[in-house]
């Protein structure tokens, strides 16, 4: 992920004294990331029956396209869609059935609109924690005051959704510098963070 050249900018150069954090977008994307899986299935693939629930969502022609895509053969495919509930896939068939899915929640969910009208919340958005960058190993005289800081967050969810979907992250750190603008004058301090929280 670059990040788009003026989000870097603004730090200079991050990290010369040791702050230790991440770019907000990245922060973001994360943080999309822990929302979709928190919608899925709970039981691990691990478990016959996280394995079963992932094959039976993916029990059609886009979730045969997901394993697909994740170096399944059209035949095992085959082979584990007649008995989902029998079968004993490898430690490595089970990753890429897992990824399969979380691949095919994500996409389900930002198709069905879900995602952007769960974020959005009739328009009263949401409630957006940021984590300012870890400063322990920073010397004393290179400490900024850096809080963590809490704001409602309306208007930015559509696009940030879209983006999410095309998977541009340009447009995603675009859109988190117009999130640290309704902070004060020093907005720029968390151009990096070391996490973002969506109360969603």
């Amino acid at each position: 992920m670059t990040g788009s050249p003026d989000l870097w900018a603004r730090w200079g150069e991050f990290g010369k004294y040791e702050a230790r954090g991440i770019p907000g977008g990245q922060a973001l994307i994360l943080e999309l990331n822990r929302i979709v899986h928190g919608s899925g299935i709970s039981s691990p693939v691990t478990t016959r029956r996280g394995l079963s629930a992932r094959l039976r969502y993916l029990d059609s022609p886009a979730g045969r396209e997901a394993l697909a895509a994740q170096g399944v053969s059209r035949h095992t495919i085959r082979t584990w869609m007649k008995d989902k509930g029998n079968i004993s896939p490898t430690q490595k068939s089970r990753r890429r059935i897992d990824a399969a899915y979380w691949q095919r929640r994500r996409e389900n969910l930002i198709r069905s609109g879900w995602l952007k009208r769960h974020l959005d919340n009739d328009g009263r958005g949401r409630r957006v924690e940021i984590y300012p960058v870890d400063q322990s190993h920073v010397p004393d005289k290179r400490h900024r005051d850096l809080s963590q800081r809490s704001l409602t967050v309306r208007y930015i969810w559509n696009d940030l959704v879209d983006a999410y979907a095309a998977q541009d992250a340009d447009a995603i750190d675009e859109i988190w510098d117009d999130v640290i603008t309704d902070l004060d004058s020093d907005y720029n301090a968390y151009a990096h963070v070391s996490a973002v929280g969506i109360g969603a």
